[in-house]
């Protein structure tokens, strides 16, 4: 069975180009759809020019999650990518979907993690922490922020000269390099 994956965005969508560009030309994973809570998020920009069609739903639709399970459902979708997706995932999604829906966060959790730390936010908590490291993990979801069950994480150095932009490129770094070969294990793996 070749698996069917939405995924998620919330804003530019760098991650979700990068996933489809790395499996572009491999047919046993299809990412038929790009679901987003914005509708001038610039990841429809990208949805337009990789040829993925791209829909925008409310945020109450989102924390509803019929409406969303329902649309899914009619793709045959089988997994979820959170790929900069800032929005809860709701108790009928997460039904629908158990370990199913896998998600990046920009840093060592459960280190920086929980409901406003994001982009930005995270890199700059970095620093005014002191950290030495920073990274990323990817994780199932579960109801809570950030909270799930970890599948990978990657580090990063972070020197006193650092900043928040340079941490960012760091991260982003690790997030293009390993996010699409975790999908593929975690995926792949699950179907045999």
């Amino acid at each position: 069975m070749t698996p069917k994956i939405a995924l998620f965005a919330s804003g530019s969508g760098s991650n979700v180009e990068n996933i489809i560009r790395y499996f572009s030309g491999n047919k046993n994973f299809e990412f038929p759809l790009i679901l987003s809570n914005k509708p001038d998020a610039f990841v429809h920009e990208r949805a337009k020019m990789l040829g993925v069609p791209s829909f925008t739903f409310s945020r109450d639709d989102f924390a509803e999650g019929h409406k969303i399970v329902s649309f899914l459902k009619e793709y045959d979708i089988n997994f979820i990518i959170l790929a900069g997706f800032l929005l809860k995932i709701s108790a009928p999604i997460l039904e629908t979907f158990p370990n199913k829906i896998i998600n990046i966060h920009p840093a060592l959790l459960p280190k920086f993690g929980g409901r406003g730390m994001y982009g930005h936010h995270v890199h700059q908590a970095v620093v005014e922490a002191g950290e030495t490291q920073s990274g990323i993990t990817i994780h199932y979801v579960n109801e809570q922020y950030d909270d799930g069950n970890v599948i990978f994480q990657a580090v990063c150095e972070v020197l006193p000269e650092d900043t928040p932009e340079t941490i960012a490129e760091k991260v982003h770094a690790l997030e293009y390099l390993h996010f699409p070969k975790v999908i593929e294990s975690v995926v792949g793996n699950q179907l045999k």
